[in-house]
């Protein structure tokens, strides 16, 4: 496996900034405070016997500006649920002990893919989590790379900031393609859009014309179908660009179909590597050359022992760190995701 983190100096400490993060996403939020020349603020995280728990901060937070990072991703730990509940009791928390802003930093946001009814009586799941943080009093959400981008804005009231991964693959691709001729591959329709921004924004820095294709797929009762395969890879390197991965099936399907079509070299790159158990036999064997994730949730082992050096890790910690500065002295948050941090 490789690792390529982002870099920048640390930043002068600012008082009126309390940054926090929770369970699993503390060695990730102490790169974040790192970058942002701060330390973690601490607080108490018990849990009793029964399994409930109370979590509180350990230090004055009144008037303050606070941020709380914790990436909602199930692990053998705890699910998303119960991570869920745990960001917004410490949300209540912070906000009862008279902080003047709260904003969640979650890097992958639980229940944000059934964000619409597809079926009868289907459940908008993502609005019932908006409304779970505004009856917190959540100030602000932020998230990396959302299952929908729309949904997820229209479903909150208050203020949502999306951040994106495509600079920081954009720049891996741009380090690493050389001259050969490229093609961005969006897995299925509703990631096309997706797709073609990160397919224009590949051809302003590679400055040469980018092909583009995409694969059919329709999901009913969790079996995947769709054979249609449309667009230019033959002789080059396509590049699946995708929100996340799952089960591995989307992209390893989508693999197979741009080889078939001729592609000499396939790449994948999807921000949050969710990876469900039977991920690693779907991958293992997919002809996919690289697969370039972010460390929005954490790296299982048997996912990097099943891809072996195929795998590339890319941080966010630099996005996030930046985007928390920004937003502390209101800054642009828009020029950051078309720069990169």
């Amino acid at each position: 496996m490789m690792t390529m983190a982002l870099t920048e100096p640390p930043r002068e400490a600012d008082s009126s900034l309390a940054l926090f993060a929770l369970g699993a996403s503390i060695s990730f939020g102490e790169g974040v405070a790192q970058l942002l020349g701060a330390e973690l603020a601490p607080l108490e995280d018990r849990e009793f016997e029964d399994g409930e728990y109370k979590i509180r901060p350990l230090e004055n937070v009144r008037g303050r500006d606070c941020y709380v990072v914790f990436t909602l991703n199930g692990d053998d730990v705890a699910s998303s649920a119960d991570k869920l509940c745990k960001l917004l009791f410490f949300i209540g928390a912070l906000k009862d002990a008279g902080a003047q802003r709260v904003t969640a930093v979650t890097p992958y946001l639980c229940f944000a893919r059934k964000d619409r009814r597809t079926k009868p009586r289907d459940p908008v799941t993502t609005r019932y989590v908006a409304q779970l943080f505004e009856a917190l009093g959540t100030d602000r959400v932020v998230c990396v790379d959302v299952h929908n981008i729309a949904a997820f804005q229209n479903a909150f009231r208050c203020e949502t900031v999306h951040l994106d991964a495509q600079a920081l693959f954009a720049n891996h691709v741009l380090a690493n393609i050389g001259d050969m001729p490229v093609a961005v591959v969006s897995p299925d329709l509703g990631g096309e859009k997706r797709a073609e921004l990160f397919r224009l924004r590949l051809e302003r820095m590679l400055k040469r014309p980018v092909a583009k294709a995409f694969m059919d797929k329709y999901r009913s009762e969790g079996r995947v179908v769709g054979d249609i395969f449309a667009g230019d890879v033959k002789d080059r390197t396509a590049i699946i660009i995708d929100d996340l991965i799952a089960g591995g099936g989307t992209v390893a399907r989508t693999a197979a179909a741009c080889r078939a079509n001729g592609a000499a070299h396939v790449w994948v790159a999807a921000t949050h590597g969710v990876f469900s158990q039977k991920a690693a036999s779907a991958l293992k064997s997919a002809p996919i050359d690289q697969l370039i994730i972010t460390d929005t949730t954490p790296l299982q082992p048997s996912m990097a022992a099943a891809l072996g050096d195929r795998l590339m890790v890319v941080s966010v910690a630099g996005l996030l760190a930046e985007a928390i500065r920004r937003l502390h002295v209101n800054g642009s948050i828009t020029q950051l995701l078309e720069d990169g941090p």
